[in-house]
């Protein structure tokens, strides 16, 4: 059954729970999602369960199949491939956008985000550094200022968590993560676009390396 919280709406909490189940593999690839069935075991109705899907199907996790309606991907290379090629395009651009906006606010948020995953990898929190690469991501799409950069990079740092990358860090792994992440404040502050375009690719050419070691 669902627990309600209330920060959040109903669909979002709908939506955090289906997500959640896939990417920890309680719903598998390949499996089916029958709208009233999963509402009968959250506690809520169709309409959020239907809302949460369709979002599911937009983020890449799940496949709607006529006549059978949504099945959950299986993570495939390729796809992995795309993803990354398409964040080197577009990540750069928003982290251009965000050096040209970039205040005393928006660099605090940078550098206390950076302080925090230093703190948590000395405790072996990995799904706290987890959420906090996240949030140094939506700091830097945030300040941006520009809406559909900020929901595309969302959409694909959603899709990259369908391949387990809280299961396949390492403390080495964090570390080397957190020098990207300062390296890429660095440059922000230098508003030096080819720097940015160059920090930016090297760490995604990091999370591919990783991922295609661990997980293929």
């Amino acid at each position: 059954m669902l627990k309600l919280k209330d920060n959040m709406t109903i669909r979002n909490q709908v939506l955090e729970q289906l997500r959640n189940l896939i990417l920890t593999n309680k719903i598998t690839p390949g499996e089916r999602l029958r709208e009233e069935k999963l509402a009968s075991e959250i506690g809520v109705s169709r309409t959020p369960i239907r809302e949460a899907l369709h979002i599911l199907e937009r983020e890449g996790f799940l496949e709607a199949i006529p006549r059978v309606g949504y099945v959950v991907r299986t993570p495939k290379i390729e796809d992995f491939d795309e993803i990354i090629e398409i964040r080197k395009a577009l990540e750069p651009i928003t982290t251009v956008f965000a050096a040209k906006r970039l205040n005393p606010s928006i660099k605090k948020e940078l550098m206390d985000n950076i302080k925090k995953s230093k703190e948590v990898i000395h405790r072996g929190n990995n799904k706290k550094f987890s959420e906090l690469n996240q949030e140094f991501h939506a700091i830097i799409d945030n300040a941006s200022g520009k809406k559909w950069l900020q929901e595309i990079n969302k959409t694909l740092r959603n899709y990259m968590l369908f391949y387990r990358m809280g299961n396949i860090l390492t403390k080495e792994m964090v570390k080397t993560s957190i020098i990207q992440h300062e390296n890429i404040v660095k440059a922000i502050i230098s508003k030096n676009e080819e720097k940015i375009r160059k920090v930016i690719c090297s760490d995604l050419d990091v999370l591919k390396k990783s991922v295609l070691d661990h997980f293929f």
